[in-house]
């Protein structure tokens, strides 16, 4: 899939910060963007409730998540796959 097709997919890449819930992930994004005073470029950081159907990913695992229907009042996200376990598994 080009780089392209994916932006208008709206696919984003992010790492799981907790899988307590059941078929729930919590997915952050981390990103810089410039200060709009300043232009000094800070980070930031983007929290995403995720829909793992099949509860496949966990803590510390890289995933790619698209955007979808509303599942709940804050879930509005899908995983599509696992890009990289995390390491000691």
């Amino acid at each position: 899939m080009s780089k392209q097709a994916e932006q208008v997919k709206g696919i984003r890449q992010g790492v799981v910060e907790t899988d307590a819930r059941d078929k729930t992930r919590k997915v952050v994004i981390h990103f810089r963007a410039p200060h709009p005073k300043y232009g000094k470029y800070v980070s930031r950081r983007t929290v995403l409730h995720v829909h793992d159907e099949n509860n496949e990913s966990h803590t510390g695992d890289v995933v790619e998540v698209a955007p979808c229907r509303p599942m709940s009042k804050t879930k509005f996200w899908k995983l599509v796959r696992i890009v990289e376990k995390r390491s000691g598994e």
